[in-house]
């Protein structure tokens, strides 16, 4: 036994890793431990985590199942690997989780909501036909194991009326518990009158019906006059017959000539007529577009349905009680008051209940502990799931995996201290380390020093970005990193690193946002106020109201100031000499790899008009069309310009590999062949942004945004590098180009946790690029939780002074270091000591 044990693999050993900018690497992970990946935004991280162990980790389980079941299953992509040795299956936690749908709850996205289900059915109170309320009972918890026409029936022991009692199924808003009306979604969907007609001194075939402007109605009008309505005269003088027809007409079809949008007639169509009402309902139905759907929802109005009350049940279901409230009072308990009525539901049970008691709370504590360890108490059960930010999304989906008490898996987490107030990173680590105790590997890339700091082992990758990253630093415990000269996050183990990178303004602004919120979600009279032109950090406690009162009250209210419309209803005041919002999050550019530097920015279409006008161009009559690959006349005809082509292997994944015709240059090659100064424009896609400056010195608008992604930090991206690939500080900058070369005196920029994939050193370049936001006049507010970026603060607005119901207050204002020598609030005690931890 010894002796197996001994031959028992200790790592997971990459050999010749090439993905994306990964330089040939050779790498050891330990497995069993708690293995903290660091480096420099773009530097090759995710490229080792989700490219090569998670892609293989998981394919490889895959390729185990059956050939029926892999056809069924979309395979991860092969990894550029030479080999990968000893890798367990693999599960990742990615940066992003996917927007759950509005049926989806914190109650049963944890799944604390089925167990909850399944108490009150078994250990519930049910009240008879007759109104007695039945005490929890073993017989009635038996009689819901019963089969036939005796399950789940019970006798009122105070009138003897027989009546089946409710199963855990009964109380499911998504199943069989849905209130009939509002089919479990606690609000009703109508349409708002008021949106259908977009103006009555328009004819019909003006325009007057917005919803006919939706796609595919746009030729509505010709049928109404088909059927008799006229469509040349305002709307608001056609007969009450007319009007009538126009918004709730039959649905039939009308034969008459139709003429497309191309000009093509067609004669004796026949066109099915939907009114104003149906063009709405039924694209509501048909569009899949996310656009498409939130132009149709503008026609909707929302509210509480009246016959659950938003509880999403049908009501005869709130007559069963536990601990003295029923499933939808304990649903608007928060997740730190559910201990508590554990207790209540407890002390009502009679003694031969407790075995079962302790049975179904046993599965009811081991799925809260961890989202109370995670900090997410104030989360309530009937809380929307897409109302979640990303960070509380990612951790319910942490606690849901520590829960499954799995053992030999290799967890891969991407940025999970995304949304996390510095006094949660403990139960964060009490989380990961649970998670190694079980027997499983885990391997976190992140960019938090006190999560790095708490890790096995580290692997630094670098020492840059994109071309200049790559290889393998740097590895091995914490300490030996932190004495390390040559590592990059050491100084920031061992407190030698610089706080300070940027000029903290010593002077008061002259102006102010002043703004007051009343009574929105946990904010109750909220009174605030930010400097303009200074860099303010919005921070606090999850769930303290940050967002509510930033992005949902704050920059509404000046967009709306700035279109001189009413304020939103919970904005109660607002005084702000600002005309723009931007707001800025890390988010991918484009969605596909067409688009890329050059066509985010100006570049691309410089280019194409540079290369239009050469002698050989004009000969050719080629336009700047031309050199796009995106159109056919330019675009490579075998690979139509992606420079890829994907073979589709049956039941093996899907092969992606270099088109073999244009050998992934895209255009063509009578494209190719036109130059400009010796290039094609595939050579000079191929440039980076340094080596591009000296080649486009006299060319103004092309040196002016070459100069600005220099100056951002982003000199080592390709001109034709694919954007969706970025990672999210190099997406966040690559935004933020277009803003650097004007006055932005009247504009606000708003940051929502911007450095989300950030080493301490990549949160420095921001800096100096909301530096230049600031000399331009810019006022910038930026939600964080980042210590490093609140320290180089010039104004701290604090909120608290927790989550939830405990938050909702401002409980701390004014510069980093006068709140640093008396700190009051919890965000102020961290940053406290953070600050020292650095001081010289």
């Amino acid at each position: 036994m010894n002796k197996q044990q001994a031959t028992l693999p200790t790592k997971i050993e990459v050999r010749g890793g090439r993905v994306h900018n990964l330089k040939n690497i050779d790498v050891d992970i330990p497995l069993h431990k708690f293995v903290a990946i660091s480096g420099l935004s773009g530097s090759g991280k995710s490229s080792l985590a989700m490219g090569i162990l998670y892609e293989e980790g998981s394919r490889r389980y895959l390729e185990a199942l059956s050939t029926y079941t892999r056809r069924r299953i979309k395979l991860g992509a092969q990894a550029e690997v030479t080999s990968v040795k000893h890798i367990p299956s693999a599960l990742a936690l990615r940066q992003r989780p996917s927007i759950p749908s509005e049926r989806a709850t914190v109650g049963t996205m944890s799944e604390i909501f089925n167990v909850i289900r399944l108490i009150f059915s078994r250990l519930g109170s049910p009240r008879c036909p007759n109104g007695h309320q039945i005490k929890p009972s073993l017989a009635i918890a038996e009689s819901m194991s019963k089969s036939g026409d005796e399950m789940g029936m019970i006798t009122c022991p105070t009138c003897g009326a027989k009546f089946p009692a409710f199963s855990a199924e009964d109380f499911a808003f998504n199943s069989a518990g849905a209130c009939e009306k509002c089919q479990g979604t606690g609000v009703i969907r109508e349409i708002d009158e008021s949106k259908l007609i977009e103006d009555e001194n328009l004819s019909l075939a003006d325009g007057a019906v917005a919803s006919w402007h939706l796609p595919g109605r746009n030729f509505m009008p010709n049928v109404a006059e088909q059927a008799g309505v006229r469509i040349h005269v305002p709307y608001r003088d056609l007969t009450a017959k007319e009007k009538e027809f126009v918004l709730n007409g039959p649905k039939k079809k009308f034969k008459m000539d139709f003429r497309s949008g191309t000009g093509r007639v067609f004669h004796d169509f026949n066109a099915l007529y939907e009114n104003a009402h149906e063009a709405v309902y039924e694209s509501a139905r048909t569009s899949k577009s996310e656009r498409a759907q939130k132009r149709i929802s503008e026609f909707f109005h929302y509210s509480t349905c009246p016959v659950c009350h938003g509880t999403r049940l049908k009501p005869v279901l709130l007559t069963q009680l536990a601990g003295k409230l029923n499933i939808a009072q304990v649903n608007q308990l928060t997740l730190g008051n559910l201990p508590s009525w554990k207790k209540a539901v407890l002390s009502e049970l009679p003694a031969d209940m407790n075995k079962m008691a302790h049975s179904l709370f046993k599965e009811f504590d081991d799925n809260l502990r961890p989202l109370l360890e995670l900090g997410l108490d104030y989360l309530t059960l009937s809380r929307n799931g897409n109302t979640l930010s990303t960070g509380e999304l990612q951790r319910i989906q942490l606690a849901r995996t520590l829960r499954t008490q799995t053992t030999g898996v290799l967890y891969i987490l991407d940025e999970p201290s995304i949304g996390l107030h510095p006094d949660n990173v403990s139960g964060l680590l009490n989380v990961f380390r649970e998670l190694v105790a079980q027997g499983n590997s885990l391997v976190v890339v992140d960019h938090n020093v006190d999560i790095i700091r708490a890790a096995d082992w580290i692997i630094e990758i670098g020492p840059g970005s994109g071309a200049n990253g790559g290889r393998i630093l740097d590895q091995g415990n914490p300490e030996e990193i932190a004495q390390d000269p040559d590592s990059k996050i050491g100084p920031y183990l061992n407190g030698t690193a610089e706080l300070l990178a940027r000029r903290v303004a010593d002077e008061e602004a002259e102006k102010q946002i002043s703004f007051e919120v009343a009574d929105y979600y946990n904010l109750k009279d909220v009174q605030g106020q930010l400097p303009i032109n200074r860099l303010s950090a919005v921070t606090g406690f999850s769930g303290a109201g940050k967002t509510s009162l930033i992005l949902d009250s704050l920059v509404p209210a000046i967009k709306d100031q700035a279109k001189q419309v009413g304020l939103p209803k919970q904005v109660k005041q607002l005084n702000a000499p600002l005309k723009e919002v931007v707001s800025v999050d890390a988010a991918p550019i484009g969605k596909t790899m067409r688009s890329t530097v050059a066509t985010y920015t100006s570049i691309m279409d410089n280019l194409r008009k540079l290369f239009a006008a050469q002698p050989l161009a004009k000969e050719k009559h080629y336009t700047p069309s031309y050199f796009s690959y995106n159109n056919k006349q330019g675009a490579c005809p075998n690979c139509g310009g992606s420079g890829i082509v994907t073979l589709d292997i049956q039941f093996l994944p899907d092969m992606q590999q270099t088109c073999p015709v244009c050998h992934g240059e895209r255009y063509n090659n009578a494209v190719q062949a036109v130059k400009w100064h010796n290039y094609s424009i595939v050579d000079l896609l191929n440039l980076d942004v340094r080596a591009a400056l000296p080649v486009f010195e006299d060319v103004p608008k092309i040196e002016r945004e070459l100069k600005l992604l220099e100056e951002v930090g982003l000199g080592y991206l390709h001109l034709g590098e694919s954007t969706p690939s970025l990672s999210g500080g190099e997406a966040q900058r690559l935004k933020l180009v277009k803003h650097l070369d004007r006055n932005q005196a009247t504009t606000l920029f708003v940051f929502d946790e911007p450095t989300i994939g950030l080493h301490p050193l990549d949160v420095k370049t921001l800096l100096g690029v909301m530096q230049r936001l600031l000399d331009r006049g810019a006022t910038i507010i930026t939600i964080t939780h980042d210590l490093n970026l609140i320290a180089n603060a010039d104004y701290i607005l604090d909120m608290g002074p927790r989550g939830g119901k405990n938050g909702g207050q401002i409980v701390a204002t004014g510069r980093p270091r006068d709140l640093i020598k008396n700190p009051t609030s919890l965000t102020t005690k961290y940053l406290a000591e953070y600050w020292h931890r650095f001081a010289k």
